[in-house]
């Protein structure tokens, strides 16, 4: 089979461990750096160049789109759907994990746990807001942001109201959450491929930080999901039409609650605290499915 993986670097960990395994199953691989593709459209015949040749030998493709890249990374990968290439992430699924406030839309469509949220279109009724998400402390987000950046813990009813007219007065759209206090500084993120948990961990913040990305220092260790919070990683997954998807969640008084479904999880922290073989799984996600149309529909 000859896989093609979307990337930017061959030296990224997630990127070299899915070679690896790619390799080592018997497969053609090639890195495919997606920002110097070029998109050949015409009736019949839509087609992806790289380097000056067309990649129409393509039997699968493992989408590794970086947030900032999101409009044209789903465009190449829409061109390979065109061709009914199958790919092990589909360009609306990473559309929609993108767009914080769609994803939980339709998690809260789907009847799963979420946290209280508000998003507004710039509102001054700040009061109305704080008391919506059940008074402070409470948690704004900026719908753009990554790995942790742009989100700020808010003690207090006067700094809430200073941050979010601030964010209001740079016209940044955000989300304003309600802090879960029980979670204690960590959460968990499970690791869907193909409807299936494969590996998860619980990420613990370091101290004076709420964070618990990796990236910003945070701690990973392995955890035994419940029934419960296997369903809900399960479902998420499903719902946001992602066949590989790292499921973010806060362990919580009223059960889990999701906090974000990635698209494009990385596996080094996860492989590193489950001692799993994380990216096999991706790869014999494709050898199941190589050759079959992706189906899901746009929500």
């Amino acid at each position: 089979m000859k896989i093609v993986i979307l990337s930017t670097s061959t030296h990224l960990y997630s990127t070299r461990r899915l070679v690896e395994s790619a390799q080592a199953r018997g497969h053609q691989v090639e890195v495919v750096d997606h920002l110097k593709c070029n998109l050949i459209t015409e009736e019949q015949n839509p087609s992806v160049h790289y380097q000056g040749r067309a990649l129409d030998d393509t039997d699968a493709v493992i989408p590794r789109i970086g947030a900032s890249v999101t409009f044209y990374g789903s465009a190449v990968i829409r061109q390979f759907e065109m061709r009914h290439i199958f790919t092990a992430v589909q360009s609306q699924a990473l559309l929609r994990s993108r767009d914080k406030l769609r994803s939980l839309q339709i998690l809260a469509r789907a009847d799963l746990g979420l946290p209280k949220t508000v998003f507004t279109n710039y509102s001054r009724e700040i009061d109305e807001i704080i008391d919506a998400v059940g008074g402070v402390p409470l948690v704004v987000k900026l719908l753009e942001g990554t790995q942790g950046l742009g989100v700020v813990l808010v003690e207090n009813k006067k700094a809430a109201a200073s941050v979010i007219e601030a964010f209001n007065g740079l016209k940044a759209r955000i989300i304003v959450q309600e802090f879960i206090s029980e979670a204690q500084g960590a959460d968990i993120r499970a690791l869907v491929v193909d409807g299936e948990v494969v590996g998860s961990m619980k990420r613990q913040a370091k101290d004076g930080e709420f964070r618990s990305n990796l990236h910003r220092g945070g701690t990973a260790e392995i955890i035994n999901l419940s029934t419960e919070e296997k369903t809900a990683a399960i479902k998420a997954a499903e719902c946001m039409g992602l066949g590989v998807a790292g499921v973010d969640m806060l362990q919580s008084n009223r059960g889990p609650l999701i906090i974000e479904v990635n698209s494009s999880p990385g596996l080094e922290g996860i492989e590193a605290a489950t001692g799993s073989d994380i990216a096999a799984k991706i790869i014999q996600y494709l050898e199941r499915n190589a050759g079959k149309k992706n189906t899901v529909a746009d929500a």
